[in-house]
């Protein structure tokens, strides 16, 4: 068995789009649209084959949860990008590009070597080699 994908509820579908595209190599699929929900969908998939579905629709209320601190459910989606270095270039990099660093670059107490991001909509990523 594996996971086929994880959907996350979105406000801008092309924002969040083109951010998994430009900093990760998402590949996007055609945006479905549904009229009678007002309900739209946009598969991204990752290299390994990993999908990612990007959904929006305008009923779907923002979430109460503390994007800063922890809490039940979905904390994060962890992104392998292959190697030490790459985990602090992807890093440096989206911090300069002004998105919010959370922690690390750094080695975790388990021995992974990891960065936690906020995506444009203030979404958890975890990048590890």
């Amino acid at each position: 068995m594996k996971i086929d994908h994880i959907a996350i509820w979105v406000r801008d579908l092309e924002k969040i789009r083109i951010f998994y595209e430009t900093y990760f190599g998402a590949k996007s699929n055609d945006i479905y649209f549904n009229s009678r929900h007002e309900f739209s969908s946009n598969f991204l998939t990752f290299d390994d084959g990993t999908r990612l579905e990007l959904m929006q629709m305008p009923s779907i209320p923002e979430s109460s949860n503390n994007p800063y601190t922890q809490f039940t459910g979905l904390i994060h989606l962890a992104i392998s990008v292959g190697s030490k270095e790459k985990v602090i270039a992807l890093t440096t990099r989206l911090a300069n590009d002004g998105y919010k660093v959370l922690g690390g670059p750094r080695y975790t107490g388990d021995g992974y070597f990891e960065s936690t991001i906020l995506d444009p909509e203030k979404n958890r990523i975890e990048i590890t080699v």
